[in-house]
C-alpha cells in the first residue's frame, strides 16, 4: 500500500492544468484576455516544465526522490490559491509555480516507478498514467460545473484540496533517510545529452505532448466556435482525457515485447491524425473525433513514459534521461498553444491551427517508430 501510493501522486499532476481550457472563456472574459494570451495562459506551465525538468536530479540527489514529491506536493497546493485569489497578477505568478511543482513530479515518478516496479514497468507505467488521466478527466469535467455554482477561481483553486490530501497520505514516505550517492565505476556513468537514442526519446515525448497541450487547452473552443454549448465542450474534454485511460492501459501488452514496442509508438499515434482529420472534415462529429485523439494521446504518453523508464540503466539514469526529455519536450509543447492561437487569431478560424496539430501528429509517428526500435542508451565510451 505504501508503495502504490505514487499512483496518488499522479493524480494531483494534471487536474490544476486541464482545469484552465474550459474556463478559458470566463477568464478570458474577466482578465480580457486575446487567443495569444490565452495560449501563453495554458503555455505557462509547460514553461515551467522545460526550465525545472533538468535542474530536478540535483534535488533528488540532495533530499531524496520522496522528500523532493513531498515539496512538490505543497508547493502545488500554494500554487494553486495564488492563481485564485491574489489578482491579475497571481494569475500568472500561480500558473509559473504550479508548472514548477508539478514538474518535479512529472521527472521523478518515472524514475520512482522504475525502481519500485522492476519486473513490470509498462504495467505500472500504464496504471500510473491512467492515474494521470482520471485526475485530469475529472477536473475537466467540474471545471464549468463548479465554476456556474460559484466562479471560475474556486474551480481552479479546489484543486490545492486534493493536491495536500495527497501530501499528507506520502508524508511517511518521506521519513526514509535520503541513502548516499551511488559511485559509478569506470566508464558507467552515461551524459544523455550526447545520445542519440535519448533525442529520440525527447522528440517523441515533445511532440505528443505538443498535441496533447494544444487538444486540452484549444478543443473547447474549437467546439464552442462550431455551436457547441461550454457545458458539452467541457463534458468532450471530459470524454477525450477519460478515453486515454483505455489507450494507456492497453498499449502496454504491445510494449511488454522490445520487437513490438515499435509498433505500439506507431499505434499510439495514429489516432490522433485521425482526430484532427475528422475534425477538419465532419466536426459535428466531434465527441467521437475526442474518443479517437483521447485514446491516441493516452497510449502515447505511456508509450513516451515507458521508453524513458527503459531508456535508463538506473534509476539515475532515468532520472537525467527523464529530466532532459521533458524538459525540451515540454518547451517544444509550450510553444503548441500559443501557435495554434496566433494561427487562429490571425486567420479568423481553427483550420490552420488543426492543420499544423496534423503535421505534428505525422512526426510524431516517425519520431515514435524511430525511438522505440532501441529503448537502451548506449553505453558509455561505446
Amino acid at each position: 500500500m505504501i508503495v502504490a501510493t505514487i499512483f496518488l501522486v499522479a493524480l494531483c499532476l494534471r487536474p490544476a492544468i486541464t482545469t484552465v481550457g474550459p474556463l478559458l472563456p470566463q477568464i478570458s472574459a474577466d482578465e480580457h484576455l486575446g487567443e495569444v494570451a490565452q495560449g501563453v495562459l495554458g503555455a505557462l506551465p509547460l514553461l515551467a516544465f522545460a526550465l525545472i525538468s533538468p535542474q530536478v536530479h540535483r534535488a533528488s540527489s540532495r533530499f531524496g526522490a520522496e522528500r523532493a514529491v513531498l515539496g512538490a506536493l505543497l508547493v502545488l497546493a500554494a500554487g494553486g490559491v495564488v492563481r485564485s485569489y491574489t489578482g491579475d497578477a497571481g494569475l500568472w505568478a500561480g500558473t509559473l509555480v504550479i508548472g514548477c511543482a508539478i514538474a518535479v513530479g512529472n521527472v521523478l515518478v518515472p524514475a520512482i516507478v522504475k525502481r519500485d516496479y522492476a519486473a513490470n514497468v509498462s504495467r505500472a507505467t500504464g496504471v500510473y498514467t491512467a492515474f494521470i488521466t482520471i485526475g485530469a478527466s475529472v477536473a475537466s469535467a467540474v471545471a464549468v460545473p463548479i465554476a456556474d455554482t460559484a466562479d471560475w477561481r474556486l474551480a481552479l483553486a479546489v484543486w490545492s484540496m486534493l493536491a495536500l490530501f495527497v501530501a499528507a497520505v506520502w508524508a511517511p514516505r518521506a521519513r526514509v533517510p535520503v541513502p548516499p550517492p551511488a559511485r559509478a565505476g569506470p566508464g558507467r556513468t552515461v551524459t544523455v545529452w550526447r545520445q542519440p537514442k535519448a533525442w529520440l526519446i525527447t522528440a517523441f515525448m515533445g511532440l505528443q505532448s505538443t498535441c496533447f497541450y494544444v487538444l486540452v487547452t484549444w478543443l473547447p473552443t474549437i467546439e464552442i466556435a462550431n455551436g457547441v454549448s461550454e457545458r458539452t465542450a467541457g463534458l468532450h474534454l471530459f470524454v477525450f482525457q477519460g478515453m486515454g485511460i483505455a489507450g494507456g492501459l492497453a498499449v502496454p501488452i504491445l510494449l511488454r515485447h522490445p520487437h513490438r514496442r515499435a509498433l505500439g509508438a506507431v499505434a499510439a499515434s495514429v489516432p490522433t491524425v485521425l482526430a484532427v482529420l475528422g475534425l477538419l472534415t465532419a466536426p459535428q462529429l466531434a465527441v467521437l473525433w475526442a474518443v479517437v485523439a483521447g485514446i491516441g494521446q493516452g497510449a502515447a504518453l505511456v508509450t513516451a513514459l515507458t521508453l524513458i523508464s527503459l531508456g535508463g540503466r538506473t534509476q539515475a539514469e532515468t532520472t537525467r534521461l527523464s529530466g532532459m526529455a521533458q524538459s525540451l519536450g515540454y518547451l517544444l509543447a509550450a510553444a503548441g498553444p500559443v501557435a495554434a492561437g496566433f494561427l487562429a487569431e490571425r486567420t479568423g478560424a481553427w483550420q490552420a491551427s488543426l492543420l499544423m496539430l496534423m503535421v505534428l501528429g505525422l512526426l510524431q509517428i516517425a519520431a515514435g517508430a524511430a525511438a522505440a526500435r532501441d529503448t537502451t542508451l548506449v553505453k558509455a565510451g561505446s
